[in-house]
């Protein structure tokens, strides 16, 4: 499913160094998801860690809320060519959780769960060290459903399907698992810099 906002106006000179190849800024917030928008009850949310089929920790949304907040701002860039400036995210940083959680992280790939049974790979170097967290709020407001919400994903230096919509977990896995659209010949990585939008891009 999508909303408008797939074109937009050309970068001016001063924003062309943020807009990676391309792209177009759009002060649009397009809606893309594989499917209906699922809504989700907090009184049975839960966020779980795990290797592989065992459970490494998990949270209800008040436990959840509770952990330790991190407010990233920047661009956010969308593999259909729109990239938005200057948001703020706030929610749990990857390495809080895993702080939490009272481990490191146990592999070098992972799958984020959604509740929609969407997924995405994504390499652990790429959700560690302040690159990810797990957000609950968008520009102050809880984040809409629309969106994600209650709970989604930021990876916000990969192209924005990598951060999967209306999370449940996060899957450490051996070995570095294809999701729902790398299954369908999407990037292993997508580094919007490098233009890695389809699996034969380099």
């Amino acid at each position: 499913m999508a909303t408008r906002g797939f074109t937009g106006r050309r970068p001016t000179a001063a924003f062309a160094t943020r807009l990676p190849p391309g792209q177009f800024e759009t002060d649009d917030f397009p809606v893309l998801s594989k499917g209906p928008t699922p809504r989700i009850d907090l009184a049975t949310w839960r966020f779980t860690l795990s290797h592989g089929p065992k459970p490494l920790a998990s949270w209800s949304w008040e436990e959840f809320e509770a952990l330790p907040r991190t407010v990233w701002q920047g661009d956010i860039h969308c593999v259909t060519t729109w990239s938005k400036f200057d948001t703020t995210w706030e929610g749990v940083s990857v390495d809080d959780l895993l702080a939490a959680a009272g481990v490191t992280a146990p592999t070098g790939f992972a799958l984020a769960l959604s509740h929609d049974d969407y997924d995405t790979n994504v390499p652990t170097t790429d959700l560690l060290d302040g690159r990810a967290m797990v957000a609950t709020r968008f520009n102050g407001e809880p984040l809409a459903a629309e969106h994600g919400g209650p709970a989604r994903l930021l990876v916000p230096h990969l192209y924005f399907w990598k951060s999967a919509k209306w999370l449940k977990g996060l899957k450490f896995t051996a070995r570095d698992e294809a999701g729902f659209w790398e299954l369908r010949g999407y990037h292993m990585r997508g580094d919007p810099w490098k233009q890695q939008r389809y699996s034969d891009d380099p």
